[in-house]
């Protein structure tokens, strides 16, 4: 099977030919037509998980998918062949991902039945970002009438996040790259600010002089820019990092931080599919590309400034 893969941690992305693989007792092969990018893609094959997790090499790059089932293992299955599925593939050991024309995955996993009114092309862009954003705006703890501040909303967390935000009654207010005013209107966002042309901390002042109830900030490298983004919340509230540098921040007297963590499940993707197939939720397709295509797209991603998701075509 075609796969882009890295040999070595850091080492640039390839694409290779593999053996296809072989689904063990209690999984499903599936056949997968559409994979979609997302920044922890070439995180973990820079070794952000390395002593954490078991590794392989080559190491297959990608989580999120949707296709076919193609085989059914030995046991017990709620699947058949031929299943329209999606999901999300991060299990141990990291290497057996996504960018490739197949994937095994555990029935018990996070992998779900793809309802019949939503093409297989919109479910592979949910299951990361779609999850990751539902579970941000539970922790974020806002409801109807607060305001939270999502820093790098342009990206596919950060479009999810601010749909379901909007829905919730909540205040979305954007802070992006670049001009995104109407796009980010059109996700419901009530105000967005182009950080390369307008000053953050005057811009969330303008609109919300006593804080934000909430901070999402999915692109913070770094405590001392969190340590920023933070001040912006009212005591009381709750600041978020996808980065992993909450815990290294000094933040406001009365302000929570914390360094996210996707649980991932099945349970969860039914939801978005839900919310997907009954219009509440859309997916921005920033860019569909062939898997071969993959190495160029990884290197935008390092660059940021993502605008919506990436899909490659298999």
């Amino acid at each position: 099977m075609r796969a882009v893969v890295v040999r070595a941690f850091k080492a640039d992305p390839e694409l290779i030919h593999l053996p296809k693989p072989e689904p063990g007792p209690g999984e499903v092969l599936v056949k997968i037509e559409y994979a979609a990018l997302n920044p922890s893609d070439w995180q973990s094959a820079d070794g952000m998980l390395d002593g954490m997790v078991p590794h392989v090499f080559p190491l297959v790059m990608g989580l999120d998918f949707a296709g076919r089932v193609d085989v059914v293992g030995p046991g017990d299955n709620r699947f058949v062949v031929g299943d329209p599925v999606f999901g999300q593939a991060a299990r141990p050991p990291v290497g057996t991902g996504t960018y490739a024309e197949y994937v095994t995955m555990p029935q018990n996993a996070a992998i779900a039945f793809v309802p019949e009114d939503l093409p297989l092309k919109t479910a592979a862009l949910l299951p990361t970002s779609g999850m990751a954003a539902a579970r941000l705006l539970d922790t974020a703890g806002v409801h109807e009438g607060q305001y939270l501040l999502v820093i790098g909303a342009a990206g596919g967390v950060g479009s999810f996040l601010t749909q379901l935000a909007a829905a919730r009654g909540v205040t979305v207010l954007a802070a992006v790259r670049g001009d995104e005013r109407r796009r980010m209107a059109a996700l419901g966002a009530a105000v967005t600010v182009d950080t390369t042309a307008h000053d953050l901390t005057r811009a969330v002042q303008d609109s919300c002089p006593d804080g934000v109830d909430a901070l999402v900030d999915l692109v913070s490298r770094g405590p001392s820019s969190f340590t920023a983004n933070a001040a912006l919340v009212r005591t009381g509230g709750r600041a978020l990092s996808t980065r992993f540098v909450a815990g290294l921040a000094q933040l406001p007297v009365g302000v929570e931080g914390s360094d996210f963590q996707l649980n991932a499940s099945a349970t969860l993707l039914d939801t978005l599919a839900s919310a997907a197939v009954g219009g509440a939720l859309k997916a921005p397709v920033d860019a569909e590309l062939p898997l071969e295509r993959a190495p160029d797209a990884l290197a935008r991603s390092r660059s940021g400034g993502a605008r919506g998701k990436t899909v490659f075509v298999l």
